[in-house]
């Protein structure tokens, strides 16, 4: 593993019925799975799970189509990499792991996919934090040009006839550094050896794929079942965190907590000093920020 962790933490595959998952885990106590964005991999969380280990179980994941997990096919639709199925990916590999209750966090897409876990499996989440995001859903039905310039890639990487595979194939080591460099403000630099491991894994075409695979289903059947879920008034039933970075783009562009309030019941959160890469950028305030919101959760775990 580039970059270390605890010699603690065991790498395990997971079979999430057929789906091997590339997983992390050390610690003790209550469960807590961490899910990434894009586009990277666990080790986003390198600085903040060896805190959280010390009274959690931890899971670090790779989502499918990421690092080294499967990159399934999409089949019709991008049906595959909904976060309809992402989410049910990870409840699979925390039953596999022995944990039927968890709480979640989740960073960029992997807070897309807890937040789509929540809804589809209230029984398993008993919390879930979010880092710098607002409800896709919401993003869409409000984007304009400050959003289109500001989240480009949203549509690039939705693009089809493999436009974005052939471009950012081209020179995945460009992409990957650009993308994380330019929303990185002050806080922790980021770690090399996790940048290089980034890029060896978007180097795989397979992995580029599946990740505008993830970004075409959010532009298609993710938002099917979001309008649906809006239909019913389904909402996060479980406490919820919404942090951000203040110097973000999500920061400077949305009330953040009082977006969240239409999709949850129960919401709490403020900004922390980062751009996008909270987790990077800020990991002590992220880490403190999230054990005092799970000192509140009275749900057993």
């Amino acid at each position: 593993m580039s970059v270390p962790l605890p010699a603690s933490f065991t790498r395990r595959s997971v079979d999430a019925d057929g789906v091997r998952i590339t997983t992390v885990v050390g610690g003790d106590g209550p469960p807590v799975l961490l899910l990434h964005g894009y586009p990277q991999t666990h080790l986003i969380w390198h600085h903040v799970a060896p805190l959280l280990a010390a009274e959690h179980t931890v899971v670090l994941a790779d989502l499918r189509g990421y690092g080294d997990s499967d990159k399934p096919p999409a089949g019709p639709g991008h049906a595959g990499y909904s976060k309809r199925v992402m989410a049910l990916d990870m409840v699979r590999v925390m039953r596999a792991l022995g944990f039927d209750r968890f709480a979640v966090l989740g960073h960029d897409r992997g807070a897309r996919v807890g937040h789509r876990l929540a809804l589809d499996h209230p029984g398993a989440v008993t919390a879930l934090a979010v880092l710098d995001v607002v409800p896709t859903l919401h993003a869409f039905q409000q984007a304009d040009t400050h959003f289109g310039l500001g989240y480009y890639h949203w549509f690039f990487l939705a693009a089809g006839d493999g436009i974005p595979e052939r471009l950012i194939g081209n020179d995945p080591e460009f992409w990957v550094r650009s993308r994380m460099e330019a929303r990185h403000h002050g806080g922790v630099p980021f770690d090399p050896a996790a940048m290089r491991e980034y890029v060896r894994c978007f180097s795989d075409p397979a992995a580029v794929h599946a990740s505008c695979e993830d970004y075409r289903a959010a532009a298609s059947i993710d938002l099917e079942h979001d309008d649906a879920d809006a239909a019913q008034g389904q909402l996060v039933t479980c406490p919820m965190l919404a942090l951000w970075g203040r110097h973000s783009f999500v920061g400077r562009t949305y009330d953040v907590v009082d977006v969240w309030r239409d999709y949850a019941v129960d919401v709490q959160g403020y900004a922390l000093p980062s751009d996008h890469y909270v987790p990077e950028e800020a990991p002590l305030e992220l880490v403190s920020a999230f054990q005092a919101f799970l000192a509140t959760v009275v749900a057993p775990c």
